[in-house]
């Protein structure tokens, strides 16, 4: 039987606005937000109820009770796995030395970016930067500003106006408020989520810009005003993993240089040809 969540992510590009704001609720907290009641889904998502009853048809059920019906015999299925059993002592101190522990567990969050962004949002992430005709404008928080700053200085090479907002809300909000249609916003926002973020998202939004927020699994208050988000797992011991956001951040960098082509070519030889960096060799014997 497939999983519901494989039955959203499937559908993703069919959805509505609102739609889509219940399927990353759902998303965000599976099973657990569809367990609840129809009302309450909606109010989560800050949809109606008649939006998440379009979802539930969408996807192939016939009501409500059916769709809770599915998600409890998928909980019972994965609570007597072997395999969900195994997974457990996988993350605990097992074998192996902590060193490859520790990266096991890492790549296990990269392999999880299959299974929290689905293909038609990342589709819209690469369209939506690759088609700024307004520029784009990244931001950040505490720790995922440095990851902000990453995808501008790589973007910056591929495509025109890609800026860095490193005080979004102090000297540099003349950015976000210059913005306007064919601009694009990219908020960064992972636990613990920051109000900044929120208010960056909601204030690009009312300029008309399109707004694209990357955040962790449990989703970022500014996901309330994307267009599109993209979830990544960022579980970590002691701080939180950037190791899947940095493959998400690369892999949208391919997408767009694979969207624009020639241009972004024809732009990457001109920075190469324009930047001087001074680099170090290694001299021989003599």
């Amino acid at each position: 039987m497939t999983a519901l969540r494989d039955e959203v992510f499937a559908r993703m590009d069919e959805l509505s606005p609102a739609e889509k704001k219940v399927a990353r609720t759902l998303l965000a907290d599976y099973p657990g937000a569809g367990l609840a009641s129809a009302a309450q889904l909606a109010k989560t998502a800050g949809t109606s109820t008649p939006t998440v009853l379009r979802l539930v048809t969408r996807i192939g059920l016939g009501s409500y009770p059916e769709f809770q019906q599915r998600l409890r015999e998928e909980v019972s299925q994965q609570l007597n796995s072997p395999v969900s059993r195994a997974s457990e002592r996988l993350t605990g101190e097992g074998d192996g030395t902590l060193f490859h522990r520790s990266v096991g567990q890492r790549l296990d969050l990269v392999d999880r970016l299959r299974a929290t962004v689905p293909p038609s949002e990342f589709d819209a992430a690469v369209e939506l930067l690759a088609t700024a005709t307004g520029g784009i404008v990244a931001s950040g928080g505490y720790f995922s500003r440095y990851m902000a700053q990453i995808l501008v200085m790589q973007l910056d090479q591929l495509v025109p106006a890609v800026e860095l907002a490193t005080e979004p809300l102090g000297r540099d909000i003349g950015r976000y408020l210059a913005m306007g249609r064919g601009s694009v916003a990219v908020v960064f926002d992972l636990r613990r989520h920051e109000l900044p973020a929120q208010q960056v998202a909601a204030l690009a939004r009312s300029r008309g810009a399109a707004v694209l927020v990357i955040t962790d699994e449990e989703m970022s208050p500014a996901a309330d005003d994307a267009d599109v988000v993209l979830p990544v797992a960022v579980d970590g011991v002691p701080f939180d993993s950037f190791a899947a956001l940095m493959v998400l951040v690369e892999a949208v960098v391919e997408g767009v240089f694979q969207r624009v082509g020639q241009a972004g070519l024809d732009r990457m030889r001109d920075w190469e040809q324009s930047v001087q960096i001074h680099r170090a060799f290694r001299v021989g014997p003599a």
